[in-house]
């Protein structure tokens, strides 16, 4: 289990620069150009389609598809989607990120190694500042849980403020197996336990996905192949356990999603980006399962705001 370090998010933070960086998009194929922006303080992560002149907050409610990875699209322009939002949302979560822009001129963020460590080296390579408003935090107040067959995904309470999680994940290949990772949530624990965890797929798997006009952009240098017993990919793994790590920062990009930062903790098994989403559905329909806070969600020795100062789970 990783140190449970905690996390200062006392001020809103954006980037102090703007920063690019060109790649495909896993499942589009298509050459896509992503450039982060700086935000003001309030604006929360809202992406952007240069393309199509089209803005889309990063909200839950904004979902449209969760087929192995997680869409955007546009309330009042159905035809502007963006695919492929949980890696850049999970490194802008991990490293603190409260306000930024991020713009696309195509339909999907791109890949780039199938990790969050690109998006982390943009955004260390841009520098990040703080805001001057206090950054908002979505308090867990009982436990809400979805399921699906023998796959679940919960949210709890926690004595202490901070986001807590630990995921199962169990499959048929035998190099992947059973594998289970806790964590509580930090600039460092995300960078040194999450951030160079890549996605992955079954060899069998990958005919019927790019019939299926998926993956059309897939390769063994942006994704882990496994077949059976074997990792196809010629550097291999990065770590043993690169699997369930993945997925666990996964369910950091999906439950970015909620508009501010979570203070509970997440326990799922098998759960993946339709799961993750039901769950922010479900806690957001519950009015007493939750409560918006401002301030500090725990850095050591400074105090923490129980001040509720909206109940809405958008944070615009």
């Amino acid at each position: 289990m990783d140190g449970f370090l905690t996390i200062d998010r006392a001020s809103r933070r954006t980037l102090k620069t703007a920063i690019h960086c060109v790649g495909v998009g896993l499942h589009s194929g298509r050459r896509v150009t992503l450039v982060l922006r700086p935000a003001a303080a309030g604006t929360g992560i809202l992406f952007r389609r240069t393309d199509l002149g089209v803005e889309i907050p990063a909200r839950f409610d904004r979902v449209v598809d969760t087929r192995l990875c997680t869409a955007l699209v546009a309330a009042d322009a159905p035809q502007a989607r963006i695919g492929t939002v949980e890696h850049v949302m999970a490194a802008l979560a991990g490293t603190g990120v409260t306000d930024a822009i991020v713009e696309l001129d195509g339909p999907e963020v791109p890949i780039l190694d199938g990790s969050a460590a690109p998006f982390v080296f943009l955004i260390d390579c841009a520098g990040t500042t703080a805001l001057n408003l206090p950054a908002p935090v979505i308090e867990v107040l009982r436990p809400v849980r979805v399921a699906d067959g023998e796959a679940f995904a919960e949210l709890h309470p926690t004595g202490t403020p901070g986001f807590e999680a630990t995921l199962t994940i169990e499959f048929p290949a035998t190099v992947i197996g059973r594998q289970q990772l806790s964590l509580r949530l930090t600039p460092a624990s995300f960078r040194g336990a999450l951030a160079d965890a890549r996605t992955f797929t079954l060899a069998e798997e990958i005919a019927r996905l790019r019939a299926a006009g998926l993956a059309q952009g897939g390769s063994l240098s942006n994704a882990v192949v496994v077949d059976g017993p074997l990792v196809l990919n010629p550097g291999g793994l990065r770590r043993p356990d690169e699997f369930v790590r993945h997925k666990l920062l996964d369910v950091v990009g999906d439950l970015a999603l909620a508009g501010a930062a979570l203070s509970g903790r997440f326990v799922g098994h098998r759960s993946g980006h339709a799961l993750n989403n039901r769950l922010l559905r479900t806690l957001f329909a519950d009015a007493g399962a939750w409560r918006l806070v401002e301030g500090d969600i725990g850095a050591e020795g400074a105090a923490v705001s129980r001040l509720p100062v909206a109940a809405a789970p958008a944070i615009a």
